[in-house]
């Protein structure tokens, strides 16, 4: 089985999926977001959306779209700091992209606007759009191909003995995937991602509007097995608990940005997780919620922004990527380093 379909199954199979059953994100969950460690990422996400629909021409009708929402938290903090700009919420329609029905529960709870769930991007109603995606782009499928004895060979997933284990099929890799390469070298192809890079091109292309992706990942293409699975915040091997573990691989944001450029809108250059909240205020906002909060809470809040711009934690392994219609002014801070 490729290593698509295996993560596919893994994580959106409607009974035994990872993302269908347990509990996924948070402190008690496999991983915790960069929204759950601090309020401060969500505020500062939803200023840029503000200042986004502003450069838009402010529209008084425009979708508010996510990509993978988790908890809703993330939403729900851009929606509480994005009342600053006048207009915004009466004109924004919340478009979530999930499906995990058990997911959406908690995202009703945690969201107090009226809100309109999707399957895909693709049934997300057509008009101008501000677009986030934390952590979304990481859990789309990908597949592998290793070099080996001078031809490229595709990484599956198959039985050894009575155990599943990551091993290589047969047949040499279709033509154009891999080129020159060293005995060992692996390679990943997100096909799937590239896919949803593209419809978001699209769709800005039709449309004016904004897009925010934040991932963990690397600026340029390159060699190298990143593929993991998690669970309980420790790395398992990645046949070893099929649906059991969150799997995921590094975005290679170099790949993204060409499939929202082949579609025809602009990608401005994408900056560190860090480069990022410094500019927005991170500093200046998480001193203002400390100075109101007693001792333990302040304490908690300085190093919730330490784990988020600190280059040894969140700091530089996420990266930041900002997509706009072709025409529409440079997103701040985006271009100023």
């Amino acid at each position: 089985m490729r290593l698509d379909r295996y993560m596919n199954l893994c994580l959106q199979h409607p009974e035994h999926g990872y993302y269908m059953s347990g509990e996924a994100f948070g402190e008690g969950g496999d991983f915790i977001t960069a929204p759950e460690i601090s309020q401060v990422f969500g505020e500062l996400i939803g200023i840029w959306c503000a200042a986004a629909w502003q450069a838009m021409g402010a529209p008084a009708s425009f979708n508010l779209v996510e990509l993978g929402p988790g908890k809703g938290t993330l939403m729900a903090d851009i929606l509480r700091a994005a009342r600053v700009m006048p207009g915004f919420l009466a004109a924004a329609n919340v478009q979530l992209v999930e499906t995990s029905a058990r997911l959406r529960d908690i995202q009703k709870e945690a969201i107090a606007v009226e809100t309109s769930w999707h399957d895909s991007l693709g049934t997300v109603p057509e008009g101008s759009m501000v677009l986030v995606a934390n952590e979304f782009f990481d859990a789309i499928p990908i597949r592998q191909f290793e070099r080996r004895e001078g031809r490229w060979r595709e990484r599956c997933v198959g039985l050894d003995g009575e155990k599943l284990a990551i091993g290589l099929t047969e047949a040499e890799a279709a033509a154009g995937q891999g080129g020159p390469g060293e005995e060992g070298h692996i390679l990943e192809f997100a096909p799937a991602r590239a896919g949803i890079a593209t419809e978001i091109g699209e769709r800005l292309m039709r449309n004016p509007g904004a897009a925010l992706i934040v991932d963990y990942g690397h600026l340029v293409s390159a060699p190298g097995d990143t593929l993991q699975a998690v669970r309980n915040h420790n790395h398992e091997p990645i046949a070893a608990a099929p649906g059991q573990c969150d799997l995921t691989s590094h975005v290679d944001f170099e790949a993204l940005a060409k499939a929202v450029r082949q579609a025809g809108a602009t990608v401005w250059p994408t900056i560190t997780q860090r480069a990022f909240l410094l500019a927005m205020g991170v500093e200046a906002r998480t001193a203002a919620l400390s100075a109101r909060a007693d001792p333990g809470k302040a304490d908690m809040l300085q190093r919730a922004m330490t784990r988020l711009v600190d280059r040894a934690h969140m700091g530089h392994l996420f990266k930041v990527m900002a997509v706009t219609s072709p025409g529409l002014a440079k997103p701040y801070p985006f271009g100023q380093q």
